[in-house]
């Protein structure tokens, strides 16, 4: 057990899943708060980039904390490619075209914001693993 808990692609999905909950409570927070889609989901990813790297460069990849600055630049351009994405979806779904989900939840927006999120982070979370292993923690390892 312990050595499928220190398996690398296992603590992505561990730290990946509170990542994606992080962005979750904090989208649906503030979606609450201030009934803004595209704002509330730039505030949340903020905020879960900013979790993700903490926890990626030091828990997941294991690396030396020589270059992390380095590492950061980049990932936030990782992410922020990622982010690129969960706005197309939001102004696609949410905002411009609420009835594709609408109609399977009597048009509740919270309802379609919803569904849209979890739609999203699961193509994010595939995209943010490659990206993450490819472009971003590839130097020496603690």
């Amino acid at each position: 057990m312990k050595k499928l808990l220190n398996h690398q692609a296992v603590k992505y999905l561990i730290f990946g899943l509170l990542t994606t909950l992080v962005y979750l409570l904090a989208r649906e927070l503030l979606f609450y708060i201030i009934q803004q889609a595209t704002l509330a989901a730039i505030i949340a990813n903020i905020i879960a980039i900013l979790f993700a790297f903490m926890t990626n460069d030091r828990l997941v990849f294991n690396q030396s904390s020589e270059g992390w600055p380095k590492r950061l630049v980049k990932f936030i351009g990782a992410r922020l490619s990622t982010l690129l994405l969960d706005l197309l979806l939001v102004i696609l779904l949410v905002e411009r075209f609420p009835q594709i989900i609408g109609q399977f939840v009597h048009n509740d927006p919270i309802w379609i914001n919803r569904i849209e999120t979890w739609l999203a982070q699961a193509l994010i979370i595939l995209a943010n693993y490659f990206l993450s292993k490819v472009f971003v923690f590839n130097n020496t390892k603690s």
